[in-house]
């Protein structure tokens, strides 16, 4: 088959190589689409992968062509999307079902090799069936739409909040996505490309209610949108650290802040910043990945975020295709990451599609 091996940092090429066996428990699943997160980019060119030589990618959809021993012959043929999270199943959290936050996990894409190929092996627990009328294009935003409902849910915001969401990449424009799915009406976006702005308005948010970043005052702009008062919830969606004091000077009185972004760099809050936490009885948690029942499909009603998503694809209250700026065969996936990393245009998902 054909894939891109990631052999050392910054060396990347579209080769040939074996066909993965499915190992006990596992399925081959033909990759059908694959799209390239924004730590993907980082981690073919400047940090490398937990091993190398990898087939990198964790966003990706396809169909499964072949078995391996102790697999549901069910599967055989199914259009699927896969969780990439590899749990150890043996950790405390894990004993819980808390499997996003296991100890000891693998991972499809970092840890052992995943979708930017024409095969992958995956375990068969980490499938999800696919509805009829769910794309495999749609399905390999899955990952990305259960991180963003996951934070949402980290916060639990309720109709009637105010909602603030700083950074407007792919993670970002997502939580925009579901916020408005489920219903919160008053949604402030702080993005800094003109591409971040024409897809909040897309996605609902009014213009008086977009804010550039690289031309306004986030803090006075939330304030003067909140008669004073601050954002009820406010989703850190950048990871560095000026937003981060900017989701706290910019909530409001009980106020509540998921950090989603990724850090840049270490993070130091002044006396001030850690007085407003105090003194406005701030809530401020962390998410990360999202929560999937290992071995249950959609219809049982137990799928976790993974479920909810489905469910809203399935429905059409979320098209998250509208995201999708550039498609390439699996073959020119390179041109991607290369756009990526030099950001020589406008982008949102970047998606590899394969015939």
């Amino acid at each position: 088959m054909k894939a891109w091996v990631l052999r050392d940092t910054g060396k990347i090429s579209y080769e040939d190589m074996a066909v993965p066996e499915p190992e006990d428990g596992e399925v081959l699943v033909r990759v059908r689409a694959a799209g390239i997160c924004g730590s993907d980019i980082p981690r073919i060119y400047r940090t490398g992968a937990h091993r190398m030589p990898l087939v990198p990618g964790h966003e990706f959809a396809g169909e499964v062509e072949a078995l391996g021993r102790h697999t549901a012959p069910d599967w055989l043929h199914r259009r699927v999307g896969v969780y990439p999270l590899i749990p150890c199943r043996e950790c405390a959290v894990c004993r819980q079902g808390k499997y996003e936050m296991c100890r000891n996990y693998s991972y499809l894409g970092s840890r052992r090799d995943g979708g930017f190929a024409e095969y992958v092996a995956v375990p068969q627990d980490n499938l999800t069936m696919l509805p009829e009328k769910v794309t495999c294009e749609q399905a390999a935003m899955l990952e990305p739409m259960a991180v963003a409902v996951h934070a949402i849910r980290r916060l639990g915001p309720c109709v009637t909040d105010t909602a603030a969401v700083c950074g407007l990449g792919t993670i970002g424009l997502l939580t925009v996505m579901f916020l408005r799915a489920m219903g919160i009406k008053r949604i402030l976006a702080v993005g800094s490309k003109e591409f971040q702005r024409r897809k909040a308005l897309e996605l609902g948010v009014r213009e008086e209610d977009y804010c550039d970043a690289g031309r306004q005052d986030v803090c006075r702009f939330v304030r003067e949108r909140t008669d004073g008062a601050g954002a009820d919830v406010f989703f850190e969606c950048v990871g560095k650290n000026e937003t981060i004091v900017q989701a706290v000077e910019a909530a409001a009185p009980g106020g509540r802040i998921c950090l989603v972004g990724n850090p840049y760099s270490d993070v130091h809050l002044e006396k001030q910043t850690y007085w407003k936490i105090l003194r406005s009885q701030l809530t401020v948690t962390g998410t990360w990945n999202s929560s999937f029942a290992l071995g249950q499909d959609p219809e049982s009603g137990r799928g976790g975020d993974w479920n909810y998503v489905v469910s809203c694809l399935r429905s059409g209250a979320v098209r998250p295709e509208g995201l999708i700026t550039h498609r390439y065969a699996l073959r020119d996936l390179g041109q991607g990451f290369l756009l990526m990393r030099d950001k020589r245009e406008e982008y949102g998902k970047v998606m590899g599609l394969m015939p």
